[in-house]
């Protein structure tokens, strides 16, 4: 069934279903989550950063706490692969056959800038990060004495919105194709957009200048790139609209000759 012939029950009806089968998916990897989460919090505590003072909990229940939040974040990163094709069944009725094929290759581009997000919060800013708040201690003559979920719940903070800000340049691309942005229409609102990355950076970093500066700088980069992107995307939407516009010029023609 053709998603424009849906009535509004038929749509309720297929996201329920998508949400069911990427909530099963999110089950089972939180499952497998349980398994790895003691491998991965044994490696996060010898890394360097880490190993400079001693992680401590002060309550009964902060272990398990530690633990299904781990689980809980394993889930969520192996599941957005199946997420973005879930969200992508769910328009592709919409699409024209053509858009169905490019929009379907956006998943493995989105997942690969998603741990590209990852790898750049976890390698570049969250060890100049530390190092600055460790200094700032040793400064003020302050003994470092963190808890297990003060220091890992800094980690999930700081490296998991990343991995969705690094989304913009696929999302903009995507929206452009469906015909809601334009390079233009993002090129008249950079200034805003570029407060909101101002704020949206002020909020994952301590009030340092060199994080806030490590942050705002790929943001910035990203939204030039997303630019970039839909000058290219909007030309293969008006390309394909001017072939869709002389396809029905022909069968028109072809009509009015019968």
């Amino acid at each position: 069934m053709a998603q424009k012939d849906m009535s509004m029950y038929d749509h309720i009806g297929e996201l329920r279903k998508r949400i069911l089968i990427v909530a099963a998916y999110f089950l089972a990897a939180m499952i497998f989550g349980l398994f790895l989460s003691p491998k991965l919090i044994t490696y996060l505590q010898s890394i360097p950063e880490a190993e400079a003072f001693p992680m401590n909990v002060f309550k009964l229940t902060d272990s398990l706490k530690l633990y299904m939040n781990f689980s809980f974040f394993i889930g969520l990163i192996l599941i957005l692969p199946v997420l973005l094709y879930q969200l992508w069944a769910f328009i592709a009725p919409g699409l024209y056959e053509k858009e169905r094929k490019v929009t379907l290759s956006y998943i493995p581009i989105a997942t690969l800038l998603f741990f590209g997000g990852l790898a750049f919060a976890y390698f570049i800013l969250f060890p100049n990060v530390i190092n600055f708040l460790s200094n700032l201690s040793d400064r003020l003559n302050l003994t470092e004495q963190y808890g297990a979920n003060d220091y890992f719940g800094f980690l999930f903070r700081l490296t998991i919105p990343f991995g969705f800000l690094f989304q913009l340049p696929v999302i903009v691309m995507f929206l452009t194709r469906l015909g809601l942005v334009t390079p233009a229409w993002l090129r008249s609102i950079r200034k805003y957009a570029y407060f909101i990355l101002l704020i949206i950076a002020g909020f994952i970093t301590p009030p340092e200048i060199v994080s806030h500066l490590m942050v705002t700088v790929p943001l910035f980069l990203l939204y030039e790139i997303s630019i970039i992107i839909s000058r290219f995307s909007y030309k293969k939407v008006l390309k394909a609209e001017q072939e869709r516009m002389e396809e029905w010029a022909r069968e028109d023609n072809e009509r009015n000759n019968k």
